[in-house]
């Protein structure tokens, strides 16, 4: 049999499916986090760590207050905050992923946890909060913003320029680049190259961001690269739905992005503006399409407001942004024919790409910016501190009916 800590780590890094949608109603016992904003979940067997920008975390009850600096963790099951880890993070975290042995992995723009000088990326004990010694990984030159574990290999996109630009496969244990995955984006839509999120099933990596190319092939803002052998490869998989442009206060729109839970199909979603094409829209995509020009199974326009976060769990395809509507493909900045009003988050069915009737709403803000699907339930960070019509501050869970 698996060791109990192995088998944790295996589920809590599993694509997890639910067969029917979450209750509307959020439970009642996850702490509060009292400032800024949370950017990403991860659940470590029973421990659900928490990383954003913030100073301080309350108990559920708001009886007792802790500081926290960009990073803490709960039972998943009381939603006691665990006082045992609290490492001080020296700038903002924006990705996190379940580890091996109780441990989660940190990414983000910061040069230190505690004494320890940390660039950007550390794995971290969940139980003593520390790093752990031998993960030695040489981020350089920028942030690390998105991380997708696959058992031994950990993929890490970012702005950063070594080990290579702003895409990297390293060694999950050592951190070391893995010399078989040395595919690179480029042509970048901003000053700097910049990978915003990642996805991994057993053979694919989906990644988006601000480049137009991958491996010198055109990939414009989204990709897929075929991890299943050692050396990596370009997947025979190219789409133009985010070559046009939205505002150009938006060069590259691509945000959240998450695969089915049996990976035959992924959900993207974007900010942009109030245009027409894939600007402020989630879309749904089939994995093993494969050739030039490949169009979305569908796509749900929220009328002029940003997605940033999604979620897929087979029975629903979750989103999250300020956006105030869904099933709005003629609106511009109002409610255009057929639209229903979705206030900062929602779920769309996954075969007929319309808005379900599950709607707990949320305080808008600038927006949901992390979902964590598990066997219980679906976790939700933001900015904000009203969810189901509750106060939730900025992270909160809907369960499994």
């Amino acid at each position: 049999m698996l060791a109990r800590a192995a088998l944790a780590a295996i589920i809590a890094a599993a694509p997890t499916a639910h067969t029917r949608v979450v209750s509307a109603d959020p439970v009642d016992n996850t702490p509060h986090v009292l400032d800024g904003i949370v950017n990403a979940i991860a659940l470590v067997g029973g421990t659900v760590v928490v990383g954003g920008s913030f100073t301080a975390v309350a108990d559920s009850t708001r009886t007792t207050t802790y500081a926290r600096e960009n990073l803490f963790a709960y039972d998943l099951a009381t939603g006691r905050v665990l006082p045992g880890f609290a490492p001080s993070v020296r700038g903002p975290v924006h990705s996190l992923a379940a580890g091996e042995a109780g441990t989660v992995y940190v990414g983000g723009d910061f040069y230190s946890i505690d004494r320890h000088r940390s660039a950007a990326l550390a794995r971290l004990s969940v139980s003593t909060g520390q790093p752990v010694a031998s993960f030695a990984p040489r981020i350089a030159g920028g942030a690390v913003t998105a991380l997708a574990r696959r058992g031994a290999d950990l993929y890490v996109g970012g702005d950063f320029t070594e080990p290579r630009v702003a895409l990297a496969g390293l060694n999950a244990t050592t951190g070391a680049p893995d010399p078989g995955f040395t595919i690179t984006p480029g042509g970048s839509l901003t000053r700097q190259v910049r990978v915003h999120a990642l996805a991994a099933t057993a053979n694919r990596l989906l990644v988006d961001g601000s480049f137009t190319t991958l491996a010198g092939r055109s990939r414009p803002q989204l990709g897929l690269i075929d991890i299943a052998g050692r050396t990596a490869k370009l997947a025979n998989w190219h789409s133009d739905a985010y070559a046009k442009k939205c505002k150009d206060t938006f060069p590259y729109y691509v945000r959240g992005l998450d695969f089915s839970p049996d990976g035959r199909y992924f959900v993207v979603v974007t900010t942009g503006g109030p245009r027409s094409g894939m600007c402020d829209s989630a879309a749904r995509f089939e994995t093993y399409a494969s050739g030039q020009g490949i169009k979305p199974t569908w796509v749900n326009r929220t009328g002029g407001d940003s997605l940033y976060a999604v979620s897929v769990t087979g029975s629903a395809v979750y989103v999250g942004g300020h956006q105030r509507w869904l099933n709005n493909p003629l609106g511009r900045d109002s409610a255009g024919p057929g639209a229903v009003p979705r206030e900062g988050i929602g779920a769309i069915h996954p075969r007929t790409g319309k808005a379900l009737s599950w709607n707990p709403g949320r305080e808008r803000g600038i927006g949901v910016k992390a979902f964590l699907a598990h066997s219980g339930g679906l976790l939700v960070g933001s900015d904000t501190t009203r969810l189901g019509r509750e106060y939730h501050a900025r992270i909160g869970m809907f369960p499994l009916p």
